[in-house]
């Protein structure tokens, strides 16, 4: 079935082979829900669990969200046409101070194969940056990465910042990173922590979800 070969092509990080299956797909008559749900998502789903368990590692989530990307490209314009949104909107970045993005660019590229809108806010990003990008933007989910020890604070910092500017009820914010803990998180009174990408894509999920309750 064309569905599952466009799993297994995205899976392989063939992203050529993506995009022609996805042509060939809408061509034969099939929905770009089930091209989206049932190929791009699924062979991304299958990727992120792999992650998690250590079977595949960076450079293969790499190919395989490039792969996603390219199916994507063909198929985003059908789907705005057939009314079918993303299920919510995230802005991202890494906090100020931290100069790391491969984590940040990895989580991203999961939640897009969730189906979830990104604005990449880039790395360095202070506070007042991502309080503008929450009045503009208007997400449902902040993610804050940080990757060093002295930065972990700046997470606490754009946290009491989000709360200061009476935006706290409107997003809910996810951290991660290296030396970041579950323990820390609920310290500086995240909603959610993720231990790697795979796992942040499923925790986004989640949460967009109570946000839509």
């Amino acid at each position: 079935m064309i569905i599952e070969e466009i799993s297994l092509a995205l899976q392989k990080g063939k992203a050529n082979d993506v995009k022609a299956l996805v042509q060939q797909a809408l061509a034969e008559g099939y929905t770009p829900k089930d091209i989206l749900e049932k190929g791009l998502i699924q062979g991304m789903n299958v990727i992120g669990g792999k992650f998690k368990r250590n079977e595949v590692f960076v450079p293969e989530v790499l190919v395989a969200a490039r792969a996603m990307n390219a199916g994507q490209e063909i198929l985003r314009p059908v789907l705005v046409k057939s009314g079918i949104k993303p299920i919510g909107k995230a802005v991202i970045c890494t906090v100020q101070g931290d100069l790391h993005d491969i984590g940040k660019n990895l989580v991203k590229m999961m939640l897009e194969g969730q189906a979830i809108a990104c604005v990449d806010l880039g790395v360095d990003v202070p506070a007042e940056k991502v309080i503008a990008a929450i009045k503009e933007y208007e997400p449902d989910l902040l993610c804050l990465s940080a990757l060093l020890t002295t930065t972990m604070i700046m997470q606490k910092e754009i946290i009491e910042a989000v709360n200061k500017a009476g935006l706290r009820n409107r997003v809910k914010i996810m951290v991660g990173g290296a030396p970041v803990t579950e323990k820390f998180a609920l310290e500086i009174k995240a909603d959610g922590y993720a231990p790697d990408a795979a796992s942040a894509a499923e925790l986004a999920v989640q949460l967009i979800g109570e946000m839509h309750v």
